[in-house]
C-alpha cells in the first residue's frame, strides 16, 4: 500500500495476544499450553485470525512494545517477518508494532529466533519429534503474508498442529 506522501505502507494486520511479554506460559492459538518455559518471553506473541500459515495453523505474530495481556487485540503494521523451521515445517512469525523497530529491536528479534530454534529443537529432540527446527531467516512481511492462506471472516481455521 502506498501512503499520501508517495512511500509504501506496511500491511496493518489484526494480532490476538496468546503470550504476554514475560510469560512463561507458551499457549497456541486455541487457548491448551502448549509447555511451561524455563525463561520468560521477552515478547508478545499472538496470531493474525484472517491468516493460516503453512503449518496448518493461525499465522504467528509478535508484538514489540509494552506487555498486553492474554486475549488482547490490537491492530499494528507488519514490519517485517522471520522464518522459522520446526519439525520440518516452515512457519513465518509477522514482525508487529507501532512504529519500525531499530536496528537494535531488529538484531534482538534475529537473536532471540535463533536461540529459540535450538532449544526448541532440543526439546523437539527430548520429545522424540523428528525434522529440522531452526531459524530460516528476516523476510519482508508482505511475502509472509502472500504465503499464507486468508481466512473468511465467519471460518475456523482447522485444528491446531501439535506441538
Amino acid at each position: 500500500m502506498i501512503s499520501h506522501s508517495g512511500q509504501r505502507q506496511p500491511p496493518r494486520v489484526e494480532v490476538v495476544i496468546e503470550v504476554p511479554r514475560g510469560s512463561i506460559f507458551k499457549r497456541g492459538s486455541n487457548g491448551t499450553l502448549d509447555f511451561i518455559s524455563p525463561l520468560p518471553c521477552p515478547y508478545n506473541y499472538g496470531s493474525i485470525p484472517a491468516y493460516l500459515g503453512m503449518e496448518g495453523d493461525l499465522l504467528d505474530a509478535l508484538v514489540l512494545g509494552a506487555r498486553l495481556r492474554a486475549g488482547a487485540r490490537v491492530t499494528l503494521y507488519a514490519y517485517g517477518a522471520v522464518g522459522m523451521a520446526d519439525r520440518g515445517l516452515y512457519d513465518d512469525k509477522l514482525i508487529c508494532s507501532s512504529r519500525p523497530p531499530t536496528a537494535l529491536q531488529r538484531a534482538l528479534v534475529i537473536l532471540f529466533f535463533r536461540l529459540y530454534g535450538r532449544c526448541k529443537g532440543l526439546l523437539n529432540l527430548l520429545r522424540q519429534q523428528p525434522g529440522r527446527t531452526a531459524y530460516a531467516g528476516w523476510f519482508e512481511a508482505e511475502d509472509a503474508i502472500a504465503r499464507a492462506e486468508p481466512l473468511k471472516t465467519k471460518e475456523r481455521h482447522p485444528l491446531p498442529v501439535s506441538f
